[in-house]
């Protein structure tokens, strides 16, 4: 306690930093106001049923991702789960689409392109989703239009609106990651899980406490410590690497001699991160979209994949996951361009010859690391499900893995992370100069 309190002060101490602190703390309670802003011409007191149909599956979760904005028919009630899903559309045209490859190879210049097709395309998708949304709340609240109005007129500008706040909120979160700490986009998801914390901890403490069963202290405390013990997992899984020895060939650069010394290459063992989670959760929100956040005229297919304690939406979870793994891995990981950079720099792995085996023997190493990887992430990822068998509160259950975690658990260590090497630079000891959650990136997105 006395080194937190400590490093609270040298963070206040460093003028730069304090700024960074203070401007994303403005722009957080920003984005926390507008969740309970809600769409002109709306009484909330109305919102009755919305808000139970948003308190268990799918619709749960998109409600936490909004920051509770979605039942609230808030101006944010779209949150940035749009943004989300127009760049995973745009990561997989360049990964298969030659136009795209070429515009991803040419640097910054490239990267600035894509961001402004990600936008277009986000703007796509919100024009789909915000007239969705808005059929939704017409069959869920019909009543909590003001009287005088009609839906037919009311549509057109609340999808306006709807947009206009999605689209506001990316702009928050690239404020946050210009001027203050963190990944702005990563920050705003990880602040609206954690606004329904509070709320889903005290529902969870009632339940054990007035369960008839009895033994219910006994059962909330069970719970702390399995929470805890997924968070430690989470965290050793980030962190963990597989070291490969690279050693750097002797050689003579201006009359002094260089290299010669052995370095290692640090491959993570979930070099992917959170991103395959978030990428197969985008895709576990289609069924909603085809039935438009009715189920009760949907098949019972789309039922049991509208419900994520399903043993089907469970499997279909555990593939994407898994596959997303393998892919984002390989579009992040490159080990032709490692091999070449080893061998432009007379360096090479002890044992194998540069070049193309080199490749080959890296890609081996990360396929190897990956698979056991993606199986224990996808074991967090359903952990909520699980949790739900003991008769675990919806909401509270998921804080015991999935999404939830992972991107509280790597946002929460890459925002110290970057504390941290504000604080170092001045130097100063920060919060992670020691422990398992020292090193790696690990932003959510």
């Amino acid at each position: 306690m006395k080194k937190f309190i400590e490093t609270i002060k040298n963070c206040w101490k460093v003028e730069d930093l304090r700024g960074r602190l203070l401007t994303t703390i403005l722009f957080v309670a920003v984005y926390r106001f507008g969740s309970f802003v809600v769409l002109p011409g709306i009484n909330p007191a109305q919102l009755a049923k919305l808000q139970e149909q948003t308190a268990g599956g799918l619709m749960s979760l998109l409600d936490m991702f909004s920051g509770g904005a979605f039942s609230n028919a808030s101006i944010f009630a779209l949150g940035i789960m749009p943004y989300i899903s127009a760049s995973i559309v745009m990561q997989l045209l360049a990964v298969a689409v030659p136009y795209f490859q070429k515009m991803q190879r040419e640097g910054e210049s490239g990267r600035k392109r894509i961001n402004w097709y990600t936008r277009w395309l986000t703007i796509a998708i919100l024009l789909f989703q915000a007239p969705s949304y808005l059929v939704n709340l017409k069959y869920q609240a019909a009543g909590a239009l003001a009287s005088g109005i009609s839906w037919t007129a009311f549509m057109v500008p609340a999808s306006i609106i709807l947009a206009a706040g999605s689209m506001f909120i990316l702009w928050l979160g690239e404020r946050i990651t210009d001027k203050g700490v963190g990944n702005g986009v990563s920050m705003i998801i990880m602040i609206g899980i954690i606004a329904r914390f509070p709320s889903a901890f005290m529902q969870e403490f009632s339940s054990r406490m007035t369960a008839i069963s009895g033994g219910g202290v006994v059962m909330f405390i069970a719970e702390l410590l399995i929470l805890y013990a997924v968070v430690c997992a989470a965290i050793l899984l980030t962190q963990g690497t597989r070291k490969v020895p690279v050693q750097y060939a002797k050689r003579v650069v201006n009359g002094q001699q260089m290299g010669g010394a052995r370095q290692y290459i640090p491959l993570k063992l979930f070099a992917a991160n959170v991103m395959p989670i978030i990428f197969a959760q985008a895709l576990m929100f289609v069924p909603l979209a085809i039935v438009q956040f009715n189920s009760e005229n949907a098949s019972s297919a789309l039922r049991s994949l509208m419900d994520n304690r399903s043993l089907l939406y469970n499997i279909i979870y555990v593939i994407l996951i898994i596959a997303f793994t393998y892919f984002y891995t390989a579009i992040t990981m490159n080990p032709t361009q490692m091999a070449e950079d080893m061998k432009r720099n007379n360096g090479f792995i002890p044992g194998i010859k540069p070049g193309k085996a080199t490749a080959d023997y890296i890609d081996t190493v990360m396929s190897r690391i990956t698979l056991p990887g993606s199986l224990f992430i996808a074991f967090i990822a359903i952990m909520p499900a699980l949790a739900g068998l003991l008769h675990v509160q919806q909401g509270f259950s998921q804080f015991f893995g999935g999404t939830s975690l992972l991107i509280l658990v790597g946002v929460v260590i890459d925002t110290l992370q970057q504390i941290e090497s504000h604080l170092m630079m001045r130097h100063y000891d920060g919060l992670l100069n020691s422990g398992c959650t020292r090193g790696g990136n690990i932003s959510a997105y």
